[in-house]
């Protein structure tokens, strides 16, 4: 009997299978097996808030094929995720199939690669309950927030809205820039730039500064017109000339936030694109036999780690040594700071095999999967290399007490930038007037300058950017918000939900979004406040590393809510936090206002604000776009009216379909829509027809009806019963021929033709 490995993913099931031989079977429980009811509450508020776990609807074959699997199996391995909601799953299984819990049954790796699946099969350990606890109380927690919240502001603001404790806080901060963007006042500011020249001939551009105190701030055109006054009686002589060589150091390997910032600008993904690429990456692709066939491709793609194994360590500089040389090795082992908070649980984001270079890739994946593996390879073997060094210049001018600035460099080694150009901003980035001034021509101290009177600009300070899911993701990871594996779906639930809008690459609140953010601004603060939600996040992470439990964390914050809840319930305004209508561009033809989106129960369509007086609506794609109305062409019955001789048109109605007079409402003949079924009436002998009745359902009765009443919902066919000689009808919801007399019970299996 074979050996049994549980993953999670079929494409994962599909790499390791390779990699085991005939002694393992490996499956895939694809996801979770169990959750919590969607219906009701699923947690017992009154006994410790214990879940009530079900099994996931669709789940049930499944299901049954763990359990036969396992049961014919010799060990089981459970080789879900390396991380909390990966354990859990584990958890979930191994309550479902009886696996006791002081079985050692749970294996893990951070890649998939041959050695690190079988090195993990050898050293199998019991299921983390820390582990298991902190993610149950991660979903208690959301729960108990969800479920009670979405009714609150299903009642309270509009049917068929959805709260949640992390995506309140990011339509918070959404809302929040929007406000911040309209309340915004720009301020005037000037600048003056200089183009001199020195005895060569050659430009140098420099900008003011202010002078030798420090920085001057010019608010208004009087205070640059002083200036400009001064300088026009003044010679422009180099004061100092500085040079220094900086060292620029690489940015660190991607963690899960860095990812998704860097795939955002450099790629223009989404983060869930960014996800779901990178899972495929390291569930594993086919990359050949002559690369070694079916393996993942980079290590464990959620993490807020920046280390990196040995074992990586050594295959890159190896690589590094073999292509560029031993002068792009650092002097010293890099080692990069995780950020406080971070659970250090896995290595960085890094290819598992360093040696498959992108260009060794490039035909075996997608685009987007070589685009993102290409990236994460460059910056991991850009991390790993020596710093590059840039002799730099800076050079201040004085003029009439004034001081101008002007700098410039050249890169004396390029180090990391051979492979991969930092634009992190917790690396040395190269800075974009830097790159302007590169070419600086050589100065001296004491020089002279010659030019043109310098030139005053006006400007006016900008409003703040809105977020794109770059800066986005940045603010949770600086405010502790969310964790990395939450990111993804925290931006995709706030956009579905309609709280949030794209707009290009940025995100934009829309009213639905700030009416919510208002209405928990009131009533709920706790929940969307950033540092209670970082709090939460560290109490999770606490629940992990045993120092807390989860009644004592979940308790605490619940005796709160369950009052703002009934405090909310019965003192709440509803008209106060109603939201506005979101105004489109389109314009009404019939009364000339701009029409608003609206939700029905076919989507998002627009219509005229003036309703009722106008009642015009406009059929919107999946776009969002207008859909234009066909003109309507009228479906030909095939005969003449009998009244006017018009042609007869097919129409639909409330009780089904029928015939009309093509001239309505000059004539308004109408004939009930019937088909000749060749069948003879039982009571009169007369032809029985096909009609069409209330909601287009179809049934039979004779032609003369009503003069004959004979009516039924089984079609008739040309047979007599064998049994008692009565008519026979073909039942078509069961396939089936019967005889209707009460006292014969013949019947027998046959499916027909039926007239539709």
């Amino acid at each position: 009997m074979a050996n049994l490995v549980i993953v999670e993913s079929p494409a994962k099931a599909n790499t390791i299978k390779g990699y085991l031989g005939q002694n393992y079977k490996v499956i895939a429980s694809k996801g979770h097996i169990r959750d919590l009811p969607k219906s009701t509450l699923g947690i017992d508020v009154n006994h410790g808030f214990e879940p009530h776990y079900i099994n996931i609807r669709g789940k049930g074959d499944v299901i049954k094929e763990l359990k036969r699997e396992a049961k014919a199996a010799t060990k089981i391995f459970l080789a879900t995720d390396p991380d909390r909601e990966g354990e859990a799953i584990s958890w979930h299984i191994a309550e479902e199939l009886g696996i006791p819990k002081d079985k050692e049954c749970r294996v893990t790796f951070n890649e998939i690669t041959k050695g690190a699946v079988k090195e993990a099969i050898k050293n199998p350990r019991k299921i983390n309950e820390s582990l298991v606890n902190s993610q149950q109380a991660r979903r208690i927690f959301d729960r108990l927030v969800g479920f009670n919240l979405s009714e609150v502001l299903w009642k309270n603001l509009k049917s068929g809205l959805s709260g949640g404790r992390v995506q309140s806080v990011a339509t918070r901060i959404i809302t929040e820039r929007e406000e911040a963007i309209r309340a915004f006042v720009p301020q005037e500011y000037w600048t003056i730039d200089a183009e001199l020249t020195n005895g060569k001939g050659e430009t140098v551009v420099a900008k003011f500064f202010g002078n030798k105190r420090g920085k001057v701030k010019i608010s208004s055109a009087e205070e640059a017109d002083e200036i400009l006054n001064k300088l026009r009686g003044g010679e422009f002589r180099v004061s100092s000339v500085k040079h220094a060589v900086k060292h620029k150091t690489p940015a660190p390997p991607f963690t899960t936030s860095s990812l998704l910032q860097e795939a955002s600008k450099r790629l223009g993904f989404q983060s869930q694109k960014t996800m779901k690429v990178a899972q495929e990456l390291y569930d594993g692709l086919n990359i050949g036999h002559e690369l070694g066939g079916v393996q993942g491709l980079i290590t464990y793609m959620r993490t807020d780690s920046t280390r990196v194994s040995k074992v990586a360590e050594e295959a890159a500089k190896e690589y590094i040594k073999t292509s560029f040389g031993d002068e792009y090795l650092p002097k010293s082992k890099r080692v990069y700071k995780t950020n406080a908070g971070a659970q250090d649980a896995h290595e960085a984001i890094r290819p598992s095999t360093p040696a498959l270079t992108p260009a060794l890739l490039k035909k075996k994946l997608t685009n987007d999967q070589f685009r993102l593996y290409k990236l994460i390879w460059e910056r991991f073997i850009a991390s790993q290399m020596e710093s590059c060094a840039l002799d730099t210049v800076s050079v201040d001018i004085e003029n009439s007490g004034y001081v101008f600035k002007t700098g410039g460099y050249t890169i004396k080694f390029r180090g990391y930038l051979s492979v991969y150009d930092s634009a992190d901003k917790d690396a040395g980035e190269l800075d974009e007037d830097d790159l302007k001034l590169s070419r600086l021509p050589s100065l001296e101290e004491g020089e002279k300058l010659l030019g043109d009177a310098p030139k005053a600009q006006q400007h006016f300070t900008e409003p703040p950017q809105r977020y794109t899911e770059a800066s986005l993701i940045d603010f949770f990871k600086e405010n502790g918000i969310g964790r990395p594996s939450t990111y993804a779906p925290i931006i995709s639930i706030i956009i579905s939900r309609d709280y949030v809008k794209r707009d290009g690459k940025f995100l934009a609140a829309t009213p639905l979004g700030e009416a919510t953010t208002n209405f928990m601004r009131e009533y709920f603060k706790d929940i969307i406040d950033y540092e209670f939600t970082a709090e939460m996040e560290e109490k999770l992470d606490s629940i992990e590393n045993n120092e807390t439990t989860i009644v004592d964390v979940i308790s605490d914050f619940y005796k709160k809510f369950e009052k703002d809840l009934e405090y909310t319930n019965k003192n709440v305004d509803k008209s106060k936090f109603a939201p506005p209508p979101e105004e489109s561009d389109v314009v009404c033809e019939m009364c000339g206002a701009k029409m608003v989106y609206k939700n029905g129960r076919f989507g998002k369509f627009l219509a005229c604000p003036s309703y009722p007086k106008c009642k015009n609506t406009k059929a919107l794609d999946k776009e969002g776009k207008v859909v234009e109305p066909k003109a309507y062409e009228p479906e030909l019955a095939g005969f003449k009216c009998e009244i006017c001789g018009g042609e007869m048109v097919v129409r639909r109605g409330r009780f089904g379909t029928f015939y009309a007079c093509q001239n309505y409402p000059k004539c308004t003949f109408t004939k009930q829509k019937i088909t000749e079924t060749g069948v003879k009436c039982p009571k009169c002998s007369s032809m029985i027809v096909a009609r069409h009745g209330k909601g287009n359902t179809l049934f039979y009765s004779c032609e003369k009806y009503p003069e004959c009443d004979f009516s039924t919902w089984d079609m008739p066919i040309n047979e007599t019963c064998p049994d008692c000689g009565a008519p026979l009808y073909y039942r078509k919801s069961r396939k089936s021929v019967i005889c209707k007399e009460k006292n014969c019970s013949y019947k027998r299996d046959e499916e027909m033709t039926v007239i539709e």
